[in-house]
This record gives structure tokens, sequence and C-alpha cells, in this order.
């Protein structure tokens, strides 16, 4: 690993280990650029606090661990009174791990506000889709009428669910996963959800903004929730 940019401290990383930069080596958003997907690279990112996102026209993946870190702590879940009737009256169906890489290619492919291409290329498909087969990432499915018409995948990092991406076919699917999501993390004693970068959608759920030094300390249980 080397400095790629001084100013900026971002870091070219090396084809032959899978280090990544410190906290106190990080400056801006993006923290490095290349390596590969190697599932212990992947890894190794998110204990750092980093994570893969879009690989640019040179085929370099892009690493970010974002200054302002958008999380939520599934106790603090916002539940309207539309996704409390659509939880109780809509008829969806649950699973959990069922079609992982079904609910990644869908949230590929679903079109969203704001973006003219999804950065989940195939790369990331078959990246996550190894992580899942080692029991690293793991989906939650909506189904209605025995259709996936919502779900999302997810990485877990000792006590943290890391949100990757979600998609909705159908109103409110999404949020109805999200809603399972909380209540498995609950149950399991996943303390927080990383939801990565401000999300209007999540924040109308209960994510909120807190530092990267705050997000680093949980991470490394320096601070107790």
């Amino acid at each position: 690993m080397k400095l790629l940019d001084k100013k900026h401290c971002i870091y070219l990383l090396d084809e032959d280990n899978f280090d990544f930069p410190d906290l106190e080596m990080m400056n801006d958003d993006l923290v490095a650029i290349g390596g590969d997907f190697h599932p212990q690279r992947i890894l190794n990112a998110y204990e750092k606090g980093i994570f893969p996102w879009f690989i640019d026209e040179y085929n370099h993946i892009h690493w970010y661990s974002p200054q302002k870190r958008m999380v939520l702590y599934p106790e603090e879940l916002k539940i309207s009174k539309s996704i409390k009737k659509a939880i109780k009256n809509k008829g969806f169906i649950i699973k959990s791990n069922e079609n992982f890489e079904q609910v990644i290619k869908n949230c590929a492919n679903i079109k969203r506000k704001h973006e003219d291409e999804t950065w989940i290329d195939e790369n990331f498909i078959q990246a996550y889709t190894n992580l899942h087969k080692l029991g690293i990432a793991f989906s939650i499915e909506c189904y209605l009428e025995e259709e996936l018409v919502g779900g999302l995948y997810v990485v877990l990092i000792d006590d943290i669910f890391c949100g990757e991406s979600m998609f909705s076919k159908e109103s409110n699917a999404s949020k109805i996963a999200f809603y399972h999501l909380c209540q498995q993390a609950k149950e399991n004693g996943i303390k927080l959800i990383d939801c990565q970068v401000y999300n209007e959608h999540l924040a109308t759920l209960g994510a909120k903004e807190i530092s990267r030094n705050k997000y680093f300390q949980i991470l490394n249980k320096e601070l107790i929730l």
C-alpha cells in the first residue's frame, strides 16, 4: 500500500497483501483504490470501517470510509402507520438467505431516483455472493404470492450489520424487509446497522449520521452501546 494522493490521503492498495489504511491515515471519504474482491480483503476492509463502492473506468475498486456515517440503532427504528398496516394486512412472507443472489441482482437492476446507473456490477454480485457462501453476507427477502418483491443484503461484522443495498417492487416491501432486519438484530444482539452514507429513505426510518471517529469507536468496542 502506498500513498497515491498526499493531500487527500488516498492510498493505492497492493496486490499481494490485504492491508488498508488506519483511521489516522484517512482524510476524505475515499480512502483507497485498487486491490481486488478477495473475500479476506473485503472482510479486512469492513473490519477497518471501509467498504467498496464503485469501480472506475480503469477497473480500479474505490474504497470508502465516510467522514459522516449513516447508522441506525435497531431499537430506534421508526415504523409508520402505513408500514404497520402493510405488515399486518398485506400478506408479505419474509424469508432469510433463501435467494441471496436474486436479491443482489434485483438491487443492481432496480431504477433509483437521481441515479443513472448502478454501482453493483457483475464483480460486486460475484464478490458478495461468495461472501454469502462463506456465511459473511446475508439477505432478507420479502415475498408476495411467492414472488420476490423486495429485500436487502448485509455483511455481518461482529455485532454490526453493514447494510449494502435494498430494492422494492411493491410499495413498502423494502421497508418491511428492513423492519425484519432490525427485529433479527435485536434478537441476536446486533448493536448497530451501518447504513454507510446519508439516505433520505432510511432517515425516515430513524437512521442518523454520526462522525467517522464515533463509528470507529463503536466498531473497535471503545464505545459501549
